[in-house]
């Protein structure tokens, strides 16, 4: 049986238990999202559920975190003798170099982006994380349907990781891909902490020969104000209060159709760089270059090419598409690109253009023997002439398609903001950890987001992959994707991974201001 929304502005939220370690409790109360942060995962074995497309009955069990369902799917996924990969990762403050700019910030080991860690599909990553900030955090592994309780996100989750304390990660990585890492704790994202995690898989390799992983960021942290700053001045102020973009201006992208971010950022970074001294790295002429291009800023969208080279454009979030040419790719936060290059004989750079910005970072690629400059404005404009490729035009390859077929469920998630206060919401409510989007192991589940603000989310779910549906309905299979003003945008996916999954815009500041909500396994 389909099951269809209707419209519910007044929702009704029921009381229902959820599970933890065998325990269940039950309550009512309404608790404001900073503070339910402060109590911790233990105080959240209550919550009340309300969806507008499956109303949950009162008493339905929820699928926590540390459910033996949970246990039982991560067992299914672990295979016997699998190899185990082992990090340790430090969380600290202090001087970092961007380029000729020292900023004080937080990062993994003192550097930006930290380390990257590559690991092989099936492997067991095990990651020990010491905090040595001045505040809690914690980590979500960013596009991996891991289990649940090993996601990172504070009150639904875990507890948050407290000061001068170390927490241990451990799970199956299920599959191939670019992927990042990054904390769920406030706004910390838009510091430095944040690093690649590459998940090999045995069967690539045919048509490169080698690679060169990429992250992209907007930078502010330490050079004015810090990010949490920031976001109190947007939630003081509102939008009106704040001297927004760059050069002065709210920053504007038609291609985006509208507003392109809410914030100044005095850089852009690629691979931690400013683009007055970027990164470099060396390939042989003729060599096939797989881009692995990660974008892990928190209010800028990518315009991404190599000026007078074609990609061939071949995953997304991780997952094969059917091969495509070319010339730029726009890249979201969050979103992963893969691109393949054929390196030409000299030096060429990988720009990726601030979306409605005045800016914009890069990388070089360079033959042997081969020296350049940074490029000037001159390429960044002929960039900018391209036509530009969106991942939502893509097409995912036939083995990790999802079929297509009547959904079990139905959730609509329709996404409003900002009001006076920089309210940003889903369901015209903000983020409550208590309420959820229902839905039961093996259901097939369609959300159909609706954006009825004046700026682009790019919107991802947590712990599963999304198949997007075109006018074809073979659109790219994603973790996270651009709902565009004034548009809509459905996704479907398999309900085969249990427990309690954020799905939020990406945009660091407006998912921290309330556009989040809950996808709800019950029983």
């Amino acid at each position: 049986m389909v099951e269809r929304p209707s419209s519910c502005p007044n929702r009704s939220t029921m009381g229902l238990s959820r599970r933890y370690d065998g325990r269940e409790m039950t309550t009512r109360r309404v608790i404001h999202r900073r503070r339910f942060l402060q109590l911790g995962v233990g105080a959240t074995a209550t919550v009340g559920l309300a969806a507008c497309s499956t109303p949950a009955r009162v008493g339905t069990t929820l699928i926590g975190p540390n459910s033996p369902e949970v246990a039982e799917a991560e067992s299914a996924r672990r295979a016997a003798g699998a190899a185990k990969e082992s990090v340790r990762l430090n969380a600290v403050t202090g001087i970092v170099d961007l380029g000729g700019v020292q900023v004080d910030t937080w990062s993994y080991g003192g550097q930006v982006p930290g380390r990257e860690i590559r690991v092989r599909r099936g492997d067991v990553l095990r990651v020990e994380l010491s905090n040595e900030l001045p505040a809690s955090t914690s980590i979500h592994w960013h596009g991996l349907a891991l289990r649940n309780d090993m996601d990172g996100v504070p009150g639904l989750t875990q507890d948050e990781i407290a000061q001068s304390s170390q927490f241990t990660y451990e799970f199956t990585v299920p599959d191939a891909g670019t992927y990042f890492f990054h904390p769920h704790s406030g706004v910390q994202l838009d510091r430095g902490l944040y690093a690649p995690l590459i998940v090999e898989d045995p069967e690539d390799g045919a048509d490169y020969d080698s690679e060169l992983v990429i992250v992209l960021d907007d930078w502010l942290d330490g050079i004015d104000r810090t990010p949490d700053e920031a976001l109190d001045e947007l939630m003081r102020n509102g939008m009106g209060g704040m001297d927004h973009g760059s050069m002065g201006g709210m920053p504007r992208s038609t291609l985006l159709g509208g507003d392109a971010g809410d914030l100044v950022y005095p850089h852009v970074l690629a691979n931690g760089r400013t683009f007055r001294d970027p990164v470099s790295a060396e390939f042989k002429a003729g060599q096939r270059v797989r881009l692995r291009l990660i974008n892990a800023a928190a209010d800028t969208a990518f315009r991404v090419g190599v000026p007078g080279v074609r990609m061939r454009v071949s995953h997304t979030d991780g997952f094969p598409v059917k091969p495509t040419e070319a010339d730029v790719v726009m890249i979201g936060m969050g979103e992963r690109v893969d691109a393949v290059v054929t390196m030409p004989d000299g030096a060429v750079p990988v720009l990726a253009i601030a979306e409605g910005r005045d800016q914009y970072a890069q990388v070089t690629l360079r033959a042997p023997t081969t020296q350049m400059t940074p490029v000037g404005p001159e390429a960044v404009a002929e960039l900018m002439k391209l036509r530009v490729l969106m991942a939502v035009e893509l097409e995912a390859a036939d083995r990790v398609a999802v079929r297509v077929k009547q959904p079990d469920v139905v959730h609509d998630l329709v996404l409003e903001g900002p009001g006076e206060r920089y309210d940003w919401t889903i369901n015209g409510k903000p983020y409550d950890p208590k309420d959820g989007l229902p839905i039961r192991q093996g259901q097939y589940v369609r959300l159909r987001m609706q954006n009825k603000t004046t700026m682009f989310h790019p919107m991802h779910l947590h712990g599963h992959t999304f198949q997007v549906r075109g006018s074809g309905d073979r659109g790219p299979r994603k973790d996270t994707a651009l709902v565009l003003p004034g548009r809509g945008l459905n996704v479907d996916f398999i309900a085969d991974n249990p427990g309690q999954w954020l799905t939020h815009c990406h945009n660091v500041y407006h998912g921290e201001a309330g556009m989040m909500a809950v996808v709800s396994y019950v029983e």
